[in-house]
């Protein structure tokens, strides 16, 4: 496509989710549900020519040297097409949030005020590698009444066109408009582009990716972004604390996947308890090759652990989103000192304390700013699935409009509505 084809194309995708997105809104929960149902039945249904056209895009990508991770995600295995189908079901089987009426109250007056939860309208997802994306968006989109358009990575092509093809079958079964999910249907990058700056269309932007691919994103758009850059993750071991719980915890803090955004990146020790656990948690990272990269006073209690791979820690390294088996280690004085570090060099994604003392955990909880904060618990349990959203489309660290990870109600918004018996105001 030329440019001028570009900007008619990207119009005509924003019109059309436009216009479906009232129909959408106003769709029934049973409707809804039934979309949703009838999805999971059609991935189940269409297993085989699924995997055909991912195959196409496996080829290409190992054509083109893509890195083995990278083809590893791409993949729609049968399990992987059985979780989406299952995903469906699920959000199916969940409440209908959407026209419920919260805090309704009486007023002097007589009116009664309250809020009802609504769809946003229509949002634009821009994502990479992993088509099962296609269908969590689509999914969510559909129960919370809202329109999309979603574009996906060019290695996926094939397969989230295939995915994109069957979400519309289920939507046009159910009565439901077509172009209510849409997929973009060109590689080109320039709709991006024109996607992010089309606020008369489109209302809210959710990019799902790297931190080059979110920044240049939140750089260049026009309408809301609901974004997080990176997931530096702090575990803190608090004095005193439970030194068995605390190693299991901070094991699989780090340890459980090095990938996701909610693994722990930086383990912060009170002095009062290092020279108990760190040695115990050294032990466990140095069977599973995890390197510790920390400062002079936690590398002079851990050079004396056989096998530990230690790195004295830079300044960078308090700020290191690694994604890789490695974490950043600092003692600290207690509570007050944790608190600080982290506000400071965190990106305001997850950050958990360790302890047994109840007020040390309560300022934990009120004074770290970030999206999820946790007591006795994995910051690997940051996650819409987890937390009993029934799916998440990503995790948000900004502060408005919404914030962690970001599930059905996050893709709504809230209107005043006013029930009165004829009062007039005097």
């Amino acid at each position: 496509m030329n440019a001028l084809n570009i900007a008619e194309y990207s119009q005509t995708l924003g019109l059309q989710a436009k216009m479906a997105s009232a129909l959408m809104a106003k769709a029934s929960a049973a409707v809804k549900n039934r979309a949703l149902r009838r999805l999971a039945g059609l991935l189940r249904e269409n297993q085989s020519s699924l995997q055909a056209d991912n195959a196409r895009d496996l080829e290409r990508a190992l054509a083109a040297g893509l890195a083995a991770p990278m083809v590893d995600r791409l993949k729609l295995t049968p399990q992987v097409i059985e979780t989406c189908a299952q995903g469906c079901e699920q959000l199916a089987a969940m409440p209908d949030a959407i026209g419920e009426i919260i805090g309704l109250r009486q007023q002097p007056s007589g009116i009664r005020v309250g809020q009802m939860r609504v769809p946003i309208g229509v949002f634009g997802m821009v994502f990479e590698s992993r088509p099962n994306v296609t269908i969590e968006a689509a999914s969510l989109s559909i129960k919370s009444g809202n329109a999309c358009i979603l574009r996906g990575g060019s290695e996926a092509i094939e397969s989230n066109k295939a995915l994109a093809r069957l979400v519309q079958q289920a939507l046009i079964d159910s009565g439901l408009p077509a172009q209510g999910v849409q997929l973009v249907q060109t590689t080109d990058r320039e709709v991006v582009g024109q996607l992010i700056a089309m606020p008369q269309y489109v209302d809210v932007i959710i990019p799902r990716g790297g931190k080059g691919l979110i920044e240049r994103i939140s750089a260049g758009a026009k309408v809301p972004v609901i974004k997080h850059l990176d997931g530096n993750c702090h575990t803190y071991v608090d004095d005193p604390s439970d030194l068995d719980m605390a190693v299991k915890v901070a094991d699989n803090a780090k340890t459980q996947k090095y990938s996701p955004c909610n693994a722990s990146e930086s383990l912060l020790v009170a002095r009062g308890v290092a020279a108990a656990f760190l040695p115990r948690i050294a032990a466990v990272y140095a069977a599973k090759g995890v390197e510790m990269r920390g400062c002079p006073e936690s590398l002079a209690i851990l050079a004396a652990v056989p096998g530990a791979k230690l790195q004295p820690a830079t300044e960078q390294d308090w700020s290191e989103e690694y994604l890789a088996p490695i974490i950043s280690v600092k003692l600290v004085e207690g509570v007050d000192e944790a608190i600080a570090h982290i506000n400071r060099y965190s990106s305001h994604h997850t950050d958990a304390i360790l302890t047994r003392d109840h007020m040390h955990a309560q300022k934990f909880l009120r004074e770290v700013d970030s999206a999820s904060v946790m007591v006795n618990a994995s910051t690997r349990f940051a996650d819409g699935f987890e937390y009993g959203l029934g799916a998440e489309i990503g995790i948000s660290t900004d502060k408005f409009h919404a914030r962690g990870p970001v599930g059905i109600e996050g893709l709504t918004s809230l209107k005043y509505v006013v029930l009165g018996e004829g009062e007039i105001r005097s």
